[in-house]
């Protein structure tokens, strides 16, 4: 009897571990234009994909956020683009920022999307069940 309910319990436990790093799932928010913050949140996805490489991650920018991904401001370009084809991490602009800052489609890091409202963005994964993040170092 005690063999069976360990043997229960571990069955239990390598299916819950294997469910919980399934579901991992981030949204980073970033507003910041600091160079620091930048650096952080681009560390920060790359050592959670290394740790965890099914992790589904999502940074968010608007504000002052959006020199992330624009391209001649954007002080980590490439690690921007190469991040960017991990189907797993999407890197999202706030069309409402880029309108107010005289920013188009054209001027973001390949493989940069957009969302219609980036705090509507945030809120919305937050409600799915995604971790959130505020990106300030």
């Amino acid at each position: 009897m005690k063999k069976n309910c360990s043997v229960l319990i571990s069955v239990f436990l390598i299916s819950f571990l294997a469910q919980a790093q399934k579901d991992y799932k981030v949204v980073f928010d970033l507003t910041s234009k600091d160079s620091n913050d930048q650096r952080a949140v681009i560390r920060w996805v790359n050592e959670v994909s290394k740790t965890e490489p099914t992790a589904q991650m999502e940074v968010v920018m608007y504000g002052q956020g959006l020199s992330l991904v624009t391209k001649g401001r954007s002080i980590v370009a490439e690690e921007v683009a190469r991040l960017a084809q991990n189907k797993n991490i999407a890197f999202r602009v706030c069309q409402v920022a880029m309108k107010n800052q005289g920013i188009d489609q054209s001027q973001l890091i390949e493989g940069v999307g957009t969302v219609p409202d980036g705090i509507y963005e945030v809120i919305s994964k937050q409600r799915e069940g995604w971790g959130y993040i505020k990106v300030k170092n």
